[in-house]
C-alpha cells in the first residue's frame, strides 16, 4: 500500500445520476477522490482522475416523462450543473469529467459489450417481465417497486434494494406496483441480454479474499453476497434512452446503466488519453499502477462485481485495488430522500457558503466507518471554532505580527530554543502521519492531525507572547517565535492542500509557493509575506 512516486494512481469517483441536483449526501460520498487526487500529485506520482455524469437510465427517463420533455433535456441540464457545482466551485480537481452520453462513451461501451459476447459471457435470453397495461410500457427496474423480499423494504425497485443492497429481480419483488401510475403489473415475454456472472463467483471470491485495504464495509457485503448463488444479470432493458445494443432487431432496447455506467472509467481514461495525446495503458496495463474506486455504500456492488468481472475479460486491465465506499450521510438525524425532499441540495448550500467550509465539515464529520449527521448548528460551530478559530487565527495572528513589526519578513533567527525546534520538528513529522492515514484511507484522522498542529501552534505563540517581547525589546525572542510561526504557517499551506483548495490558494500568493511537493519547506529569512487575505470566515444560518 505503500506506493512509490513512480507509481501511476488512477481514481475513479462514482458517477452521479443526471436526473436531479446534488446533495451534500453525494458530496461525502465523492470527496475522498478529490482528497487522494490533490495528495498524490503533491507525492509526485502520474495521477488520472477521472468520473463523469450517469445520463441514462430510468431515474432519467422518469423525471423526462414528468416534466413532458425529452431525457436529454434533462440530462444535459444537470450535467451541466455537476461541472459547476463539482469542477468550479467545490474545486474537485478531475483530469476529465465527462458524460455517458457522450458519442465516445457509447462507441467504447458497444466494443466491450461485443468483445464479452464473443466470449460466450453474454448472452440472449427470453424472460417474462413486468408490463403495465395502463401505461402500454415494459417497467424496467425503477419503473416498478415493491416490498423487498429480504428485508421487506417496502419502495425497494426492480433491481436493487437501497435499504439492504441486495440486487433483486423484479420477479422477487412483493406487492409491486408501477411507479408512474400504482397499478399492478402483469407479464410480457422479451428477449434480453444477460451477463454470465455466474461464471465470475470462483474467480471473484478467489480475488476479494486477497485484498488488504478494501473498506470493512464493501469486503464484507461483498463475500455475504458471493456466499449465496451469484445470478446472471440482464444488462438490457426496454427503453429507448441509453447506449444502443450493436445489433439489428432491438432498436426499442437499450445497454443498461449498470453495465455501462462502470465502463465510464474506461472509456474516460481512453477520452482523456486521446484528448491530452497521452497513454492510458499506463495506467490500466501496468502491473505497478494503483487503483482507487470512490463512492457510497449502495453502489459496493457494481465496483466489488460488475465492474471487476468485466475487467477480467477486457485486455489484461488492472483490478480496483481499494474500494473507499462509504456509509451514508444523514440530515439532522432522518436519511437523505429526493422524494421527501428532506435534502440540502448543493447548489442552494453553495450559494450561501464556502466551498471550503464544506469540504472541511463533510471531512472532520465524514461517514467513513458509520453513517454520519450533517447537523446545521454543528456545522457553523466547527467552522468558526475549529476552521476559523483555530487554523486560521493562527496563520492571521502570527502574520499580521510579521507585517506590522519586520515589514511583511521573515525574521532571522538565532539560537532556537527547546520549544521553538520541538514545535518544527513536530511540523517536519506530521507529513509522514498524515500521508500513512490517507494511504489507510483515513482522512478524518488526517485532518484531525492538522488542528492538532494548529491547535499546539496557538498554545506555543500564546506562551511566547511576541508582542510582548516586542514592547519589551527582546527581540531576539521575539524573532525566533516568528520565524517559527511562518515556517508552521507556509507548511500548513502544504498540509491542508488535499483538504482546502480554496484557502491553499490563498497562502501560495502569500508566500510566493509554486509547484509544491509533499515535504516540509524552510522559508529563508528575508522571504517577503504578500498581501494577507482572511483564510476562512464566520458562518451563521442565512
Amino acid at each position: 500500500m505503500n506506493q512509490q512516486t513512480e507509481n501511476p494512481i488512477f481514481i475513479g469517483a462514482a458517477w452521479p445520476y443526471a436526473n436531479s441536483s446534488l446533495h451534500l449526501g453525494h458530496i461525502a460520498a465523492l470527496l475522498p477522490a478529490d482528497i487522494l487526487a490533490r495528495f498524490y500529485r503533491l507525492k509526485g506520482n502520474p495521477v488520472l482522475f477521472v468520473s463523469g455524469s450517469d445520463c441514462h437510465g430510468t431515474p432519467i427517463t422518469i423525471e423526462a416523462e414528468k416534466q413532458k420533455i425529452k431525457p436529454k433535456e434533462i440530462a444535459e441540464k444537470f450535467h451541466q450543473q455537476f461541472k459547476k457545482n463539482l469542477c468550479k466551485e467545490l474545486n474537485f480537481s478531475y483530469d476529465l469529467y465527462t458524460k455517458t452520453d457522450s458519442k465516445f462513451h457509447q462507441q467504447e461501451v458497444q466494443k466491450i459489450f461485443l468483445k464479452l459476447y464473443k466470449k460466450k459471457l453474454i448472452y440472449k435470453k427470453a424472460v417474462e417481465l413486468p408490463y403495465c397495461e395502463c401505461c402500454k410500457k415494459f417497467l424496467p427496474d425503477r419503473f416498478i417497486e415493491g416490498k423487498c423480499p429480504i428485508c421487506q423494504s417496502k419502495d425497494a425497485r426492480g433491481d436493487q434494494c437501497d435499504h439492504c443492497g441486495s440486487l433483486l429481480d423484479p420477479k422477487e419483488l412483493q406487492d409491486s406496483r408501477c411507479k408512474l401510475c400504482e397499478a399492478g403489473p402483469v407479464w410480457k415475454k422479451s428477449t434480453h441480454f444477460f451477463l454470465k456472472l455466474s461464471h465470475f463467483k470462483p474467480a471473484l471470491r478467489k480475488w476479494i479474499i486477497a485484498q488488504k485495504y478494501w473498506k470493512k464495509n464493501a469486503k464484507e457485503f461483498t463475500l455475504n453476497l458471493l456466499a449465496k448463488e451469484l445470478k446472471d444479470r440482464a444488462i438490457t432493458r426496454d427503453i429507448e434512452w441509453g447506449v444502443k445494443i450493436p445489433f439489428k432487431g432491438y432498436q426499442d432496447k437499450r445497454i443498461y446503466v449498470w453495465f455501462e455506467a462502470v465502463c465510464g472509467y474506461l472509456t474516460a481514461s481512453k477520452k482523456w488519453a486521446k484528448i491530452h495525446n497521452q497513454s492510458w495503458k499506463k495506467f490500466w496495463q501496468n502491473k505497478n499502477a494503483y487503483h482507487f474506486y470512490v463512492h457510497g455504500k449502495d453502489n459496493i456492488i457494481f465496483h466489488t462485481i460488475v465492474w471487476p468481472s468485466i475487467l477480467m475479460v477486457l485486455e489484461k486491465l488492472h483490478l480496483p485495488d481499494q474500494i473507499v465506499s462509504s456509509e451514508y450521510l444523514n440530515l439532522e438525524g432522518k436519511q437523505f430522500s429526493k422524494s421527501r425532499q428532506w435534502a440540502v441540495w448543493l447548489p442552494d448550500f453553495l450559494k450561501k457558503y464556502p466551498a471550503d467550509s464544506l469540504r472541511y465539515y463533510l471531512t472532520i464529520n465524514a461517514p467513513e466507518s458509520h453513517d454520519a449527521n450533517f447537523i446545521w448548528q454543528d456545522f457553523f460551530e466547527k467552522n468558526n471554532k475549529e476552521l476559523v478559530g483555530t487554523l486560521g487565527n493562527f496563520i492571521q495572528r502570527s502574520l499580521s505580527l510579521i507585517k506590522n513589526n519586520f515589514n511583511s519578513q521573515v525574521p532571522d533567527y538565532k539560537d532556537l530554543s527547546f520549544a521553538d525546534r520541538t514545535l518544527l520538528q513536530n511540523t517536519k513529522k506530521i507529513f509522514q502521519k498524515i500521508e500513512n492515514l490517507l494511504q489507510k484511507n483515513q482522512f478524518k484522522k488526517a485532518l484531525r492531525e492538522i488542528f492538532i498542529l494548529s491547535k499546539e501552534a496557538n498554545q506555543y505563540i500564546d506562551f511566547q507572547a511576541p508582542w510582548k517581547k516586542i514592547k519589551q525589546g527582546k527581540l531576539k525572542e521575539a524573532k525566533n517565535c516568528l520565524y517559527v510561526c511562518a515556517q508552521i504557517s507556509a507548511n500548513l499551506a502544504i498540509l491542508i492542500s488535499p483538504f482546502f483548495p480554496q484557502a491553499t490558494k490563498k497562502l501560495e500568493k502569500i508566500f510566493n509557493l509554486k509547484n509544491q511537493a509533499w515535504q516540509f519547506i524552510e522559508l529563508k529569512s528575508g522571504s517577503k509575506i504578500n498581501k494577507l487575505k482572511p483564510l476562512f470566515k464566520k458562518l451563521e444560518k442565512i
